[in-house]
Formats: structure tokens, C-alpha cells, sequence
């Protein structure tokens, strides 16, 4: 028998209805001499501290750096402790038991890092020695699946890829559990959480939040002036006054003139590329900016369309196809030709575009497109994901847009007027979309000579302006930042080094923010990142810190890399990081600036009377010894003030009317807190039959 091991259910499902495995079992799937089994995600993880004899978080325990890290099953909590996960436990158990029974294993988890991390942690845990190979696949199709199971590849060429994801959890963990451990104790209350990725995030949203809001505008003046030629209405822009005796001298000086005299006309023809293909970071950027997604939304909706076989795996960073690939697609865009909005642009496309073809640039795995798999109905978040696909697919595949921009320069009593306009010679890829770029285009200027005298159309304006401060981070823009975080260094060699390295990777990074916004360090204020008060105080103490250095993050970022294409030891990256983290842990418990937590509310904990803290889903005792906590949300109620205050008050709420069971059914009960504090239900007593 063959086991194979994919990351989840569904995707089991459609491996195993592939090999024809279609027999149900508990836990796995069935038949033809095949096993097909699954693991949640991360069934395995790193110990905790207590698994090495370090209880509680103590300055002398300080900093933890195991010899030989050790494997567990995931935790859950329970109450102030950390619980094996039964499902968890029940699942490794029927993966055990395939394992020792099989000749061969098929690994079959996404094919990327942290997939080929979730296999390997579940192998080490179990002690198994049967060999094992890769299935490397970029989509779920039938078709993609036979082919890679034509092309199994030994589990040995993987090590490396291996390697790289094992020692980003074990730098994770050192950074993570030794910093955090540190600003706590340093802080004197509350449990405050670092990270070797999510406190640079964290830095890079405080430090504009705060650029921002202390930003002052400094006014300027422009005059604006209509102009009319042949019936054509258009506008000239004075340069900048920066104050306002300036730009009153200068409007004096033109605003009753009729004409004004053009001094240089420059023409020139710009060749607008199209676009690459989406990679995850684009394609989150796009969602969030056109259709306000977050970043965690855009992703768990590609996943979706991943796993029900319509696009390519999601989870990639490159934005190109390989040439195989590449060749495929005049089959793929015949997929859309019945498409509602972009069916006929793609039956007109033809002479595919190449330039987003390169397989030195194809990493993991190859950019996002559609598979030969036509969806029949989609859910309106999947609709919207699966068109921003095909748009970028149909504009990647389309020839260029050439554009014709003039720039018109006067000369009107010594002042300096400008006019710009953009005219779109041939719309090239953006006819997928019929977008404009910027208001100006298609601005249909009149033929304008140099030395000409234009008509001022008895429309003379001045216009205040003020600078404004660099936007507060959206998703996008954050994401963006991410991205891009090694061009933003001021040291050249530096920016060199790591032009093409941010911090996280395309598929850690939205959950990097949905972490920040768990720990209550940042809120999302519409379509803006903010931080909280929390998180600015936690910015305050490590602002200076390396752990905050956006550079040294993407230093590891390039290293892993680098381990991956074996040009660098997992052992010396990580000879480098214990070094880090002995540095950060003692620089940490040296400080003396303390946590303000403004975002207390006045309640105590019921269980031992220290401050409650106020989360955006929970209430949580500040005390790390305590663990009460108290869901914001029970049985699809959201609780008012009135109610929670009554619950840590006086252990007992009023009656609620319309909580929801497990099985949809509507009920009344009161909330109660029982000896161990835990939430329970007390019901409404029965009224008698007369």
C-alpha cells in the first residue's frame, strides 16, 4: 500500500478521486492499493518552554535556546494551561498507523515551505524511516494530479526547502518566546508578544501612524488659467508660490490677460508594458484596493478557488509562467470565452504576449492563472477574485499601450505655466478593462505651435494647496511596504543585497497583520492600519531595538532563501540567530521604560481581582498566572457592556433572548460563571401547566 499525505480534507478528496481511493474510512480515504490521508494544517509543532523544564516566565530562565528542539502535537487552550488537541492526537494516531503499515509515502502537502515543514515535522514526530516522495503540482486539476503522479520526485531533493522552513519555525521560536518573555517581565504586568517578523510590521505601521498625525501641511499658491483653442477647452497649472503675497502679486499680475504665449511643446511616445501576471502580495494588493478585501480575506477566498480546482495555487511569489506552462494557454483562455465582461476581449486576443515568461523567475511555483476547469457558479467574493485573475491574465497576455504625452510650456508675465495631456495612440492591454491611468488621458488637446499666443478663456483662478503627509497603511500599501521593504534602505549596498527580499513571504504575510490586530497592536479604521495605544507603547520600546530593524529581518529572509538553493547552512543562520536573540533578550530585560495599557476598561478579573484587559474579541486577566478570559461573543450573541459588566461583577447576566445552538435552534438562557470561571448556561425555570 501507498500512503499519501495531502495538507487538507479537500484536497485529499481530489487527489484520492484521482488514484481512485473512493472508499471512506475514518480519517483517510481508500483503494487501489492506495491510502489517501490528510493532516489540519500544522499537526505538529515546536514545544513550548515547560517541555524543557521552564515554567512561567522568569529573568533567570532567560535566554532559552534548547539544544536539541523537540516536537509535539498541537496545543489548545485549556483554561490557564495547553491541552494535546484530541483532533489533533486522533488524526497523528490514523497517520501513525498508515505510516507503519505502507511500503512507500507520497508527500502531498502544499508545495511550498511551510507544506513540506507540516510533512516533515509529522515524519520526525513518528520516527517513521519508510521512504518518501514529492508530489510538486501547481493546481488540482485531474489533469495536473496524473502528471504529477507521472513525475514523482524523491523526497531527498527537497531537503533543502526542508531545511529553510525548519529553521524559520526555530528562529520564530527563539525570537518569539525569548523577546516576548523578556518585554514582559521588563513591562511588570501583562503578557506582550514579539516577533522576528511581526514586530518590524509593527514598527513600519507605528512610525507612519506617527509621521502622519504629527505631520504640519505648509500651504502653497498656483494659479490656474482656462484656455480655449479650436473649440478646445483645457487647462494651464503655474508653478508652486510657497506664500501667499507671492501668489497674489502673481495673480494680479495675469488675471486680467487674454492670452497667453507658448514657449516649448514637447511630444513623446510612451510604451506602456503590460503588466505580469498576479503573484499572492499583487493579487491581495488589487482585492484590497479595488474591492476593500483584507489581505487574510483574499487569501482564504483564492484557497477556496484552489481547492475547488479553478486557479493555480495561490500561495506563490512569482509573477511569471515557465515556457511548458506558457504553452498551455491557448487552451486556458478558450475557458472564457463565454464569460459574461471579458468573453469577447478573449476571443480577439490572439498573438499571446511572451514578456511574462521566464523560467529563471518561476520559483516554487509559477504565477496565479485559471485552470482548464470552468467554474458554474461561484459565490460573489470567489466571482470577484476569479475575474481580478482573469483580468490579469488577459492583460499579461495582451500587447502594450502606447501612449502620446504632450507637455505644453507658457511664459505669461514672467511666471511659468504648464499643460499636460495624455492621448492613447493604441490601448494595447488596457482595453481589458477600459481603465484610465489618470484623469488627463485621452485629453484631446488642439495642435499647439511654440511662439503661439493661446486664447485665456476669461477663467483666471488661484488655488490653495497644501502638502500632505505620506497615506496612512492600507492593506494594500502595507503589503506593498512588506514587499519592498529592502529598496526602502538608505545604505546602498544594503538595498543591493536585499532589492528583492521584504520581510515575510507572499504567503505568511496576511497572517502576519491578523496577528498584530489579535494581539490588539493594530485595528483596522476603515480602510486604514492603525495602531492602538498598545501597540504604540510596544513600539516606544523597541523602536530602537534590532529586533524592530526592518533590515535584519530581511537579511533572514534572504538567508532562508539562500538555504533553500543550498548557497548557504541552515547551521550558520542559525549560529547567527542565537547570537540575536542572546543580544535582544538582554537589551529587552535592561530596559526601564514600562507598558501603558490604556486600553484597560475599568473592570477586575472575577478570578483574582487584577486589571481586565480589553481585546477586540476577548477580555483577558492582565496577569499571566491568572489565563481567565472571557469571549466578547457566545453562542452568535455579541454582549453588550451591560452584560459583560454583570457577568465579571456578579457572575450572572440578565436573561439573553436568541443565543444559537450548534444546531441553529434559537434559545433564552442567562450566562453564568462557574467555580472554575468558565462561561455556562443557566436556563429560565419552567412555567407550570395549570
Amino acid at each position: 500500500m501507498i500512503v499519501i499525505l495531502a495538507e487538507k480534507p479537500s484536497v485529499a478528496r481530489s487527489i484520492a478521486s484521482v488514484v481512485k481511493a473512493n472508499q471512506k474510512k475514518d480519517g483517510y480515504l481508500e483503494g487501489n492499493q492506495y491510502a489517501v490521508s490528510w493532516a489540519f494544517g500544522h499537526l505538529i509543532q515546536l514545544a513550548m518552554p515547560e517541555s524543557y523544564g521552564f515554567e512561567g516566565f522568569k529573568k533567570e530562565n532567560l535566554p532559552i535556546i534548547p539544544q536539541q528542539f523537540k516536537l509535539t502535537p498541537k496545543k489548545i487552550k485549556d483554561g490557564k494551561n495547553y491541552i494535546d488537541d484530541p483532533g489533533s492526537l486522533k488524526q497523528i494516531n490514523i497517520i501513525k498507523n498508515l505510516f507503519d503499515t505502507c511500503e512507500k509515502i507520497i508527500v502531498a502537502t502544499d508545495a511550498g515551505r511551510e507544506g513540506e515543514l507540516i510533512f516533515r515535522y509529522i515524519y520526525n514526530y513518528l520516527n517513521c524511516q519508510k521512504p518518501f516522495y514529492r508530489l510538486w503540482i501547481s493546481s488540482l486539476t485531474e489533469k495536473a494530479i496524473k502528471e504529477g503522479m507521472d513525475n514523482i520526485q524523491l523526497g531527498s531533493n527537497f531537503d533543502n526547502l526542508y531545511y529553510a522552513a525548519q529553521m524559520r519555525s526555530e528562529a520564530d521560536w527563539l525570537v518569539g518566546i525569548n523577546a516576548s518573555q523578556a518585554l514582559t517581565l521588563a513591562a511588570g504586568s501583562g503578557v506582550f508578544s514579539l516577533g522576528r517578523v511581526q514586530t518590524p510590521t509593527l514598527a513600519m505601521i507605528c512610525k507612519r501612524y506617527l509621521e502622519n498625525v504629527n505631520f504640519t501641511p505648509v500651504p502653497y499658491w498656483q494659479i490656474k488659467l482656462t484656455l480655449k483653442k479650436d473649440h478646445v477647452v483645457f487647462t494651464a497649472i503655474s508653478e508652486n508660490f510657497d506664500d501667499i503675497q507671492s501668489a497674489n502679486n502673481a495673480f494680479e499680475k495675469v488675471k486680467n490677460s487674454n492670452s497667453i504665449e507658448v514657449k516649448t511643446v514637447d511630444t513623446k511616445v510612451v510604451n506602456q508594458e503590460a503588466p505580469l501576471f498576479h503573484d499572492l502580495t499583487s493579487l491581495q494588493r488589487e482585492a484590497n484596493s479595488k474591492n476593500g478585501f483584507t489581505a487574510d480575506k483574499t487569501l482564504s477566498v483564492a484557497q477556496k478557488l484552489y481547492e475547488s480546482q479553478y486557479i493555480t495555487y495561490p500561495r506563490t511569489g512569482s509573477r511569471y509562467l515557465s515556457k511548458d506552462v506558457f504553452e498551455t494557454l491557448s487552451e486556458l483562455v478558450p475557458v472564457l470565452y463565454d464569460h459574461p465582461k471579458y468573453g469577447n476581449y478573449a476571443k480577439e486576443l490572439n498573438n499571446f504576449n511572451d514578456k511574462g515568461v521566464n523560467d529563471s523567475k518561476v520559483t516554487d511555483h509559477h504565477a496565479i492563472i485559471i485552470t482548464e476547469k470552468k467554474p458554474t457558479q461561484l459565490a460573489p467574493d470567489e466571482q470577484i477574485i476569479y475575474d481580478l485573475i482573469i483580468v490579469k491574465m488577459l492583460e499579461a497576455l495582451s500587447e502594450k499601450c502606447i501612449k502620446e504625452i504632450t507637455t505644453v510650456n507658457y511664459t505669461l508675465e514672467g511666471i511659468s505655466f504648464t499643460t499636460k495631456g495624455t492621448l492613447i495612440k493604441q490601448q494595447g492591454w488596457r482595453k481589458v478593462n477600459n481603465e484610465k491611468e489618470n484623469d488627463n488621458e485621452d485629453e484631446n488637446l488642439p495642435v499647439i505651435a511654440v511662439n503661439e499666443q493661446i486664447p485665456i478663456d476669461n477663467n483666471v483662478e488661484q488655488i490653495e494647496k497644501k502638502t500632505k503627509p505620506k497615506a496612512l497603511y492600507t492593506d494594500a500599501s502595507l503589503l506593498s511596504a512588506m514587499e519592498n521593504a529592502g529598496k526602502e534602505l538608505e545604505d546602498v549596498e544594503q538595498r543591493k543585497i536585499l532589492s528583492d527580499i521584504g520581510i515575510g513571504t507572499p504567503a505568511t504575510r496576511a497572517a502576519i497583520l491578523e496577528t498584530l490586530i489579535h494581539r490588539n497592536y493594530i485595528k483596522r479604521e476603515k480602510k486604514t492600519i492603525v495602531p492602538t495605544s498598545i501597540g504604540l507603547s510596544v513600539y516606544e520600546v523597541v523602536k530602537d531595538q534590532r529586533i524592530a530593524n526592518v533590515e535584519l529581518t530581511g537579511m533572514w529572509e534572504s538567508a532562508l532563501l539562500k538555504i533553500e538553493k543550498s548557497e548557504m547552512t541552515k547551521e550558520n543562520l542559525q549560529k547567527s540567530i542565537e547570537v540575536f536573540t542572546r543580544q535582544i533578550t538582554t537589551d529587552l530585560l535592561n530596559t526601564t521604560i514600562k507598558v501603558e495599557r490604556t486600553d484597560q476598561t475599568m473592570y477586575k478579573c472575577p478570578k483574582c481581582q487584577k486589571d481586565i484587559i480589553n481585546f477586540n474579541k476577548v477580555l483577558k486577566c492582565s496577569s499571566s498566572e491568572c489565563g481567565f478570559v472571557l469571549f466578547k461573543e457566545i453562542s452568535g450573541k455579541q454582549l453588550n457592556e451591560k452584560q459583560i459588566s454583570a457577568l465579571l461583577s456578579n457572575k450572572k447576566t440578565d436573561l439573553i433572548k436568541g443565543l444559537n445552538s450548534k444546531s441553529g435552534k434559537k434559545f433564552d438562557a442567562y450566562l453564568q460563571l462557574n467555580q472554575e470561571f468558565k462561561v455556562e448556561f443557566s436556563f429560565p425555570a419552567q412555567k407550570k401547566k395549570k
